[in-house]
C-alpha cells in the first residue's frame, strides 16, 4: 500500500504552549492553598532567610549549568550537519561519547566523593570551555574530542551538581522536607533551561555559524567562564577527610552490600538508558514516511510537559500523604512504559505521537524528582556522586550496543529500539517494587517500625553498616 506524503508542514496548535504555561503556574500557587503547615513549599514564610539565600544561589548556579549543558545537545547535531559529517559518523561520534562516559564517567562520582564535588565542577566547567575554544580555534575539529569531553561533562552535570546541595544543605542543618523543594525545582529549571539553550541556539543559526561574533563557540566559551566564576565565588564546600583507600572499602560495603540501593541504582539506569533513547529517535520517529514537521515547535512542548510532571511532584509526595514516594515512582515508571509500547508498536499519526510524547515527559519531570527523593533516603551522602555514576555504567553499555547496532550497522529498527526504551522502564518499576519493600531495623531482638521517635534509640543500637536503613527512617 502507497503511503501519500503531505505537502504541508505540520505545526502543534499555539494552544498546547498556553495550556502547559497555565497548568504549570496553577500547580505552583495553588500548592500553598492545599500544602499541609508541616511541610515545605516555596512559599513558606516559616523557612529561613539563609535557606532561601542558600537555594537560590544553587539554583541559579544549577540554570546557567544547564543552559551550557544543554546548548551543544540542542546545536551539536546542526553543527554537524553544517560541516557536512554523514549519519554514520553522527553515529560513530555517539559511541565515542559512550564509551567515554562508560569507562571514565563511572569513576568520575567516585572521585569527586573523595576530592570534593566543587572540583569536579571546575572539571565540568573547564570541558565545555576547552571545546568552546577548540571549535573557535580550529576550522575543522575533530568531532570525536567534542563528543568526549562533552559526553564527560554530562556525566559530571548528571550528578555532581545535586550531591553537592544534598551534601551540603545536610551540613548546613536545614530542614530535610525543604530538599525535596529544591529536587523538582532542579528538574523546572533544566527543562526551563533547555528551551532558553534552544532559542539561543536557533538566534546563533539564523545570524550565520563560525564567521560571526556570535558563533556557537563563543557563546559556549562565555557560559563556561561565568559558571566557573559562580562555582568559585558562590560555591563553599568543606573538605573531604576520608582517603582513598578508606573511601573504596566503606563504599564496597554500603553499596554493594545494600541490595536496596543496587536496585535503586539498577531502576535510574534504565530511566537514563530509556530517556537517552528517546532524545535520540523522537525526531525520526516523528518524521517517518517523509512527514514534514516543524522539530523546532514540539521540542519546547516536550520540555514544557517536564515542567508540568515536575510541578506535580509536591502534590503528590507532600500533599497526598496516603501515597509513598515508592509507590509513585512505581505507578509512574509503568504509565511511562505503556506510552513508549505505544510508540514502538503502532504506527501513529502526528498528533497522536506528539500527546504520547508529552506525557512520557509528565512523567519523566515526576520522576527525576522522586528518584532524588529515593537517593537521600537510602543512599549515605558520602557515597552518593560514585552511586549515581556508577549506576549510569550499564545504561552508558546498552546504549553504546542500541546506537552501534541501529545507527552505524542498522541492524535494528527505531521501533525496536523504542521497544527496549519501554522494556526498560518496565524493569525500573520492577525495581523499584522490589525495593520498596517495607522496612524493618532489628532492634533489641525485635523488629520495630520505621517511627521518628524512636530514631534515636535505632542509631545507639544499630550497626555501622546499618545507616542506609537510619536515612530511611529519618526521611519517611
Amino acid at each position: 500500500m502507497g503511503v501519500v506524503i503531505e505537502s504541508e508542514i505540520w505545526e502543534p496548535n499555539a494552544t498546547i504552549y498556553i495550556f502547559l504555561l497555565i497548568a504549570c503556574f496553577v500547580a505552583i500557587f495553588l500548592l500553598p492553598h492545599f500544602s499541609n503547615p508541616t511541610t515545605a513549599s516555596p512559599f513558606d514564610l516559616n523557612i529561613s532567610s539563609s535557606f532561601l539565600q542558600f537555594q537560590r544561589k544553587f539554583l541559579l548556579l544549577y540554570f546557567l549549568s544547564s543552559v551550557l549543558e544543554g546548548f551543544w545537545s540542542v546545536f551539536g547535531e546542526y553543527e554537524m550537519a553544517n560541516y557536512g559529517v554523514s549519519r554514520e559518523n553522527m553515529a560513530l561520534s555517539l559511541c565515542v561519547g559512550c564509551l567515554a562516559s562508560l569507562f571514565a564517567g563511572t569513576f568520575l562520582g567516585m572521585l569527586s566523593d573523595v576530592v570534593g564535588q566543587k572540583k569536579v565542577c571546575f572539571i565540568f566547567c573547564i570541558l565545555h570551555l576547552f571545546v568552546g575554544i577548540w571549535k573557535r580555534v580550529i576550522t575543522h575539529p575533530s568531532i570525536w574530542v567534542a563528543s568526549i569531553c562533552l559526553s564527560l561533562a554530562s556525566s559530571i552535570f548528571s550528578f555532581s551538581f545535586e550531591t553537592w546541595v544534598v551534601v551540603e544543605h545536610e551540613k548546613l542543618g536545614y530542614r530535610q522536607d525543604t530538599l525535596n523543594v529544591t529536587f523538582w525545582l532542579m528538574t523546572f529549571s533544566e527543562s526551563a533551561s533547555l528551551i532558553g539553550s534552544q532559542m539561543l541556539a536557533n538566534w546563533i543559526a539564523r545570524n550565520g555559524l563560525e564567521k560571526s561574533v556570535v558563533s556557537p563557540s563563543t557563546v559556549s566559551v562565555f557560559l563556561a567562564m561565568i559558571t566557573v566564576i559562580f562555582v568559585a565565588r558562590g560555591w563553599t564546600e568543606s573538605p573531604v577527610k576520608e582517603g582513598l583507600n578508606a573511601y573504596r572499602a566503606s563504599f564496597t560495603a554500603y553499596i554493594f552490600g545494600d541490595k536496596q540501593i543496587w536496585l535503586l541504582a539498577l531502576a535510574q539506569a534504565c530511566l537514563h538508558f530509556s530517556i537517552a533513547v528517546f532524545w535520540i529517535l523522537w525526531a525520526p520517529t516523528i518524521v517517518a514516511d517523509g512527514r514534514e514537521v516543524h522539530l523546532g515547535l514540539i521540542y519546547p512542548s516536550l520540555l514544557g510537559s517536564r515542567m508540568l510532571g515536575s510541578t506535580l511532584f509536591p502534590w503528590f509526595i507532600n500533599e497526598l500523604a496516603s501515597i509513598r514516594t515508592e509507590d509513585c515512582i512505581l505507578y509512574t515508571f509503568i504509565f511511562a512504559g505503556l506510552v513508549l509500547s505505544i510508540v514502538a508498536y503502532d504506527y501513529q499519526e502526528i498528533g497522536v505521537l506528539v500527546l504520547l510524547f508529552c506525557l512520557f515527559h509528565i512523567c519523566a519531570g515526576l520522576m527525576l524528582p522522586s528518584l532524588a527523593r529515593l537517593r537521600t533516603m537510602y543512599v549515605p551522602n558520602e557515597f552518593r556522586a560514585g552511586m549515581m555514576s556508577l549506576s549510569l555504567a550499564p545504561a552508558n553499555a546498552a546504549l553504546l550496543l542500541v546506537v552501534l547496532n541501529g545507527g552505524y550497522y542498522r541492524n535494528i529498527c527505531n521501533a525496536t529500539i523504542m521497544a527496549f526504551a519501554a522494556l526498560g522502564l518496565l524493569v525500573a518499576a520492577g525495581c523499584i517494587s522490589m525495593q520498596s519493600e517495607c522496612i524493618y531495623i532489628h532492634v533489641g531482638g525485635k523488629n520495630e517500625g520505621c517511627e521518628q521517635d524512636n530514631l534515636q534509640k535505632w542509631i545507639l543500637a544499630l550497626p555501622l553498616t546499618d545507616y542506609g536503613a537510619v536515612k530511611r527512617a529519618k526521611y519517611r
